[in-house]
């Protein structure tokens, strides 16, 4: 089992699809990953040498940024908008949609599920 970025990849997948199982490496940035490595795109992971592992690894050390330290900085760029007081910080401190959608009806993944008004019903 491959391990990248203290991720266990999936070992039966091919090298493009499980590389998409680290935060922060979507389909682009695999893609340019094993071009860069210069892998196969339809080999799988149980097919790498560990050299080959090795050389993925290093590359994401050395050109991106991943797991736990992008989720720190993402979680640090909320706290400055919510300490800042600005509008998008009152939005994720009130745990509303924050990019300027309707809250009349929907943005329930925001709100959590509905909760009944007594004395409402007409």
């Amino acid at each position: 089992m491959a391990r990248i970025a203290g991720v266990n990849i999936p070992t039966n997948k091919r090298v493009l699809i499980a590389l998409q199982y680290i935060h922060g490496i979507g389909p682009r940035k695999a893609q340019d990953l094993i071009e860069k490595v210069g892998i196969a795109p339809e080999r799988r992971v149980n097919e790498l040498s560990d050299s080959e592992v090795l050389q993925i690894r290093e590359a994401i050390d050395q050109d991106y940024v991943v797991e736990g330290d992008l989720r720190r900085e993402v979680a640090m760029n909320i706290k400055r908008l919510m300490d800042l007081g600005c509008y998008r910080g009152l939005r994720h401190r009130r745990g509303l949609p924050v990019r300027g959608q309707r809250t009349h009806t929907n943005a329930r993944t925001r709100k959590g599920p509905a909760k009944a008004i007594a004395g409402k019903k007409k």
